[in-house]
């Protein structure tokens, strides 16, 4: 990248550009825009040639609950961490929320957010009845032994379960997580509710 690129704005990328052509045709970084800016940017777009009311884009620009929670956890070096755990459900109108859940150490709720919005937006394209949603902890899960991430993956669904479920949430593998992870998931569910899904 040249420097001095600037980043463009919204307003100066044409509408007729996909992210990667405006990123060529300005030699751009997205350093300006979050994640969910980005994502609200490209929806707006969609929404424009769509002749979209303003107050269903209003609605399908935010999301419908977001749920932030601490997770402290003694680790092996006998110090606390306390870890950020995230779930953003954007918008369930089609069905029950669905989207994965991440554990990475950049994981953040502006992340979370832009990806829960993405998942709408694929559930409806490819005509499934589900919502969009997504999750994540700022773990470095590579780095914790298997008793630390079981002990991190229980401690956030402990903290999330009044809003999972098979008929309003239903988390999947991502970034970091595996059908074990799930599988402890699902068993801390159960745990909780005297049944799995």
């Amino acid at each position: 990248m040249p420097d001095g690129a600037v980043t463009p704005t919204p307003e100066q990328v044409p509408p007729d550009l996909s992210p990667r052509e405006a990123n060529r045709a300005g030699g751009a970084r997205r350093a300006e825009m979050s994640n969910f800016d980005t994502v609200n940017h490209w929806f707006d777009l969609a929404a424009d040639r769509l002749e979209m009311a303003e107050d269903t884009r209003a609605v399908l620009r935010s999301s419908y609950r977001e749920v932030q929670v601490q997770i402290p956890i003694r680790l092996r070096d006998g110090r606390v961490h306390v870890f950020s755990g995230y779930r953003v459900q954007h918008n369930g109108a089609r069905g029950p929320y669905k989207g994965g859940i991440r554990f990475h150490p950049e994981v953040d709720l502006d992340e979370v957010r832009a990806l829960a919005s993405l998942m709408t937006w694929k559930t409806a394209i490819v005509g499934i009845p589900f919502g969009g949603a997504k999750g994540g902890v700022n773990v470095p899960a590579d780095t914790l032994d298997d008793e630390e991430l079981q002990t991190v993956t229980r401690s956030f669904i402990d903290k999330i379960e009044k809003v999972l479920g098979p008929t309003r949430d239903i988390p999947a593998p991502d970034v970091n997580t595996n059908a074990r992870v799930m599988a402890w998931m699902m068993d801390e569910y159960g745990k909780l509710h005297g049944h799995t899904p």
